[in-house]
């Protein structure tokens, strides 16, 4: 067995909020509740690791804004075991299925509490029903309104429980990967599944080895947490659920399958179907074992044949006459057909950004300074980027007006007097009014290098309100690009109703852009809707929406999701170097 490799800072938060979340269902003093949750918020934005923090000194675990010597311990605590009494015995206290209640959009742990208090209700299931029989709309401070609100809600806190979002996914396999890499003996190691395949929320993790030892790696996966749970353990497989929920199955694949095991794996389904029915044509037989050519007749029921490929997936696909194909478009979309045409994309890159069109500083609701975005730029190669805090209308973050824009934009043309590296736009993120038209007016935003449009009030306004808004907005001639299009939040919050191809007839005829907000919990557009831009020739920009300077490593998730929507580098116009971008926002102000 392994010493227990410790906890990372995102998951010490996510106890600090449940905490939260548990003491105020039990209507616990509010300040005990408010300290754990701003200790969870601080947590998650600290930029040093706790655990090195902690080896280095314990005292300097009290020196963090919000953590006194107790918090202090109980961070201790968990680095020490990976749990924390505290946290078990608020769950003891309630039925587990209460849990998943605090999942549902627009239900806290005041309405919760009330629900279980006085209907009784400890579940998803018996939520639906609760609602169905509306019985909900009778209590205090619920209504029919958000009767309708929860029903809807439902979908997405089910969804939650099986599937979590990439990024979380990525956090357990990166910390997997680790431990795995240094079992002896261990010569190949990849992730296979929808996490491969970079799909928004991921529902188990898949793992494949080629090791000399497989039980090595089925111990060491054993040891990975110590509130994960043996599900099922034989010679080559082994499947663990964790204390989140999240199942992991390892499997152990010999050298000459391993490359045809890593494509069955990775899926889709759907794509595997296909790949399977051009092998039958071919009188072949694709599986995870590999490639192999059928005897006359096809042979007795699962026989196998021939060997014929299977130790790569380049193999694998060039037995049935296919370029190997990336994993992101393996979705039973387009890729047979542009690989029969010769005509895979060659998919953007991290490395082939240029620039970031979307961020925000301290003037507004982000964390860091106008110097400290420029040089986390410039620390990460990019050669521009668009300074775009928000406007007035977002009081909850001190949107600016447009006497503070301008001074903030005085601020970034004395910069560029003493910096070169990178060039920065004046920019601004401006809200499109519930009533239509923008939040600045047109001589303000004439003013402005960017101009980002987006809706952040009124989103459950009718189909025909919210598109006339944005349709509105695509047809100033002073915004540039439209932000985060569709306004959803994986498994928090479903897109507003919006008719988009509404807004993409006006982004072309209009010659706007479309942004992919890479932010994780975004990922707007979705790859649908990316691979439809590109159909009609949209210009598209990933941006990371940051709000501090490492939010611009959220880059890489815009890059994923750009990757399923099979968009190349000459899909994103941020792609360009900045010459040529420059060129381009002349030719737009010329138009214009």
């Amino acid at each position: 067995m392994l010493d227990w490799p410790g906890m990372t800072n995102r998951e010490i938060a996510a106890v600090f909020e449940q905490i939260a979340e548990l003491l105020e269902f039990q209507a616990a003093n509010p300040f005990r509740v408010r300290a754990y949750r701003n200790a969870a918020r601080m947590i998650g934005d600290l930029p040093m690791s706790l655990a090195e923090l902690a080896d280095e000194d314990p005292e300097l675990l009290t020196g963090l804004a919000g953590i006194g010597k107790d918090l202090a311990e109980k961070i201790q605590t968990l680095l020490a075991t990976g749990s924390l009494p505290l946290l078990t015995e608020l769950q003891a206290s309630l039925p587990a299925g209460v849990l998943a209640l605090l999942r549902v959009p627009g239900l806290g742990p005041k309405k919760v509490a009330a629900l279980h208090r006085e209907l009784g209700i400890n579940s998803l299931g018996e939520l639906r029903a609760a609602c169905a029989d509306q019985r909900v709309r009778n209590l205090k401070g619920f209504g029919a309104k958000t009767e309708a609100t929860i029903l809807k809600g439902l979908a997405l806190a089910e969804q939650a429980v099986v599937r979590i979002p990439w990024e979380a996914a990525d956090a357990i396999a990166d910390e997997l990967r680790r431990q795995l890499e240094s079992v002896p003996g261990m010569r190949r190691l990849e992730f296979a599944g929808s996490y491969r395949r970079g799909r928004e929320t991921v529902g188990d993790l898949d793992v494949l080895v080629d090791c000399a030892d497989p039980g090595a790696a089925m111990d060491r996966l054993a040891s990975f947490a110590t509130d994960a749970d043996v599900l099922a353990r034989g010679d080559a497989k082994m499947s663990v659920r964790l204390g989140s929920g999240l199942q992991i199955d390892l499997r152990a694949a010999p050298p000459e399958s391993y490359g045809a095991a890593l494509q069955y794996f990775t899926g889709s389904k759907d794509h595997n179907v296909v790949l399977r029915g051009r092998a039958r044509k071919a009188g072949l037989k694709v599986s995870e074992w590999g490639v192999f050519r059928l005897a006359e007749g096809g042979g007795p029921e699962g026989a196998e044949g021939e060997y014929v490929a299977g130790r790569t997936e380049e193999e694998v696909y060039a037995a049935l006459g296919l370029p190997w194909i990336p994993p992101e478009l393996r979705e039973a979309r387009q890729e047979f057909v542009q690989a029969d045409a010769g005509a895979l994309p060659e998919l953007i890159g991290l490395a082939d950004i240029r620039g970031d069109l979307h961020m925000h500083t301290t003037s507004t609701d982000g964390q860091s300074t106008l110097e400290e975005m420029v040089e986390a730029a410039a620390a990460r190669g990019l050669e521009y980027i668009a300074i775009t805090d928000h406007s007035q209308r977002v009081t909850m973050a001190r949107g600016l007006d447009p006497r503070r824009l301008r001074t903030q934009w005085q601020e970034i043309e004395r910069l560029r007097g003493r910096q070169s590296q990178v060039q920065v736009l004046k920019g601004i993120e401006c809200d499109i009014l519930e009533a239509g038209g923008m939040d600045l007016p047109d001589d303000v935003l004439a003013e402005a290098e960017w101009v980002i449009a987006s809706v952040h009030y009124g989103q459950k306004q009718s189909r025909a309100q919210i598109t006339e808004r944005i349709l509105g907005a695509l047809e100033n001639r002073y915004v540039h690009v439209l932000a985060h299009p569709t306004g959803r939040l994986i498994n928090r919050r479903e897109p507003y109703d919006v008719d988009l191809q509404a807004v993409f007839e006006a982004a072309v005829r209009h010659g706007k852009m479309l942004e992919l907000n890479a932010h994780p919990a975004r990922l707007d557009l979705d790859d649908v809707h990316c691979a439809a831009a590109k159909r009609l020739g949209i210009p598209l920009v990933i941006s990371t929406d940051a709000h501090r300077a490492d939010g611009l490593d959220l880059m890489r998730h815009g890059v994923r999701q750009a990757r399923r929507g099979g968009l190349t580098a000459a899909d994103v116009l941020n792609c360009l170097p900045w010459p040529e971008f420059q060129a381009r926002l002349r030719v737009g102000r010329a138009r214009r």
